[in-house]
């Protein structure tokens, strides 16, 4: 049995305004108010059915016919824009979307349709048959083709590599990031200062491996300074820098 596909929104005053637009072959941008009024009031007079829902939808696309064929007959209304309104505008909208979800449904109750005839057979086929490949004949494949065109076809692509090297890049070293624990080397040479009391800047950086280690532990005695928990002093230029604890701290 095939599955009816509606749309129950749009069912009703609009599908039967839209099949005597159709039926009139008339312009549905230009609807002549008039003739469709009394062709729509003609079908409810002849219209049995005891449900009234239903029978009030058409009622009131009835009262709103009746409605445009009263402004029809009045001077049009002018919009903001200078321009006239036409009082049909709001119907010939509903009336072009209700067609395209008409439309909509013939198209999805094909779909249906066409899923009916859709078929799916597991694949059946013998393991030899879905492991064969066809063979390669070589012969065929290489043609004309011998070792000294190989040759210089590999050649060619080992040049065309080559020119991609850049002759300047290419001899730089591989840069690998320093990684240095701020906090670790503070508590570092904190406790280091702490524990000698008095020690020589050059003595602090004899443990340093690498020249990022070096700059933080700069940044960290200039921070210690800072905070007050170490004094610096020279007593000549030149001299080595003595670095002691400050007891206050």
């Amino acid at each position: 049995m095939a599955l009816e596909v509606k749309l129950q929104v749009f069912e009703g005053p609009l599908d039967l305004l839209l099949h005597l637009i159709e039926k009139n072959k008339i312009d549905i941008y230009d609807i002549p108010i008039v003739e469709i009024t009394e062709q729509y009031l003609d079908y409810i007079r002849q219209m049995q059915t005891e449900d009234m829902n239903i029978m009030s939808e058409f009622l009131v696309m009835a009262a709103t016919l009746i409605d445009i064929k009263c402004k029809m007959l009045l001077p049009k209304e002018v919009n903001e824009e200078g321009e006239e309104e036409d009082p049909r505008a709001e119907l010939v909208q509903k009336l072009l979307e209700y067609k395209m979800y008409k439309y909509m449904s013939y198209e999805l109750k094909d779909r249906q349709v066409d899923a009916q005839r859709v078929l799916f057979k597991v694949p059946t086929l013998p393991k030899e048959v879905e492991e064969y490949r066809q063979p390669v004949d070589y012969e065929q494949l290489i043609g004309d083709m011998n070792l000294s065109k190989l040759h210089e076809v590999f050649k060619s692509i080992v040049k065309k590599q080559g020119d991609k090297i850049d002759p300047i890049r290419s001899t730089f070293g591989k840069i690998e990031k320093d990684e240095v624990d701020m906090d670790a080397k503070m508590l570092y040479v904190e406790e280091f200062v702490k524990n000698q009391r008095r020690c020589s800047f050059q003595r602090l950086f004899e443990g340093q491996v690498s020249k990022m280690e070096i700059i933080v532990t700069f940044l960290v005695i200039l921070e210690l300074m800072k905070v007050g928990k170490i004094n610096i002093e020279q007593e000549h230029i030149f001299d080595d820098i003595i670095i002691t604890a400050n007891e206050a701290a």
